[in-house]
């Protein structure tokens, strides 16, 4: 549910609902248009300085951080 230490915050509030869809098993956001249904490609919304993100789901288990 955290942001990944160095990722740019409107890099993760672009990508933070499909990355967490996927992790909870979640799959094909593009009803068939991507050949891994457990993938999501994300473009950041800074407009200067564009970047698409590639999310695939993994079968590992994520470390759980406490606060």
């Amino acid at each position: 549910m955290q942001k990944p230490e160095g990722l740019c915050d409107n890099a993760w509030k672009s990508m933070m609902e499909y990355a967490m869809t996927l992790a909870h098993g979640g799959e094909n956001f593009y009803d068939g248009w991507m050949k891994d249904k457990k993938s999501a490609m994300v473009a950041c919304n800074d407009g200067f300085r564009p970047v698409i993100f590639l999310l695939e789901a993994t079968d590992e288990n994520a470390e759980v951080f406490e606060n």
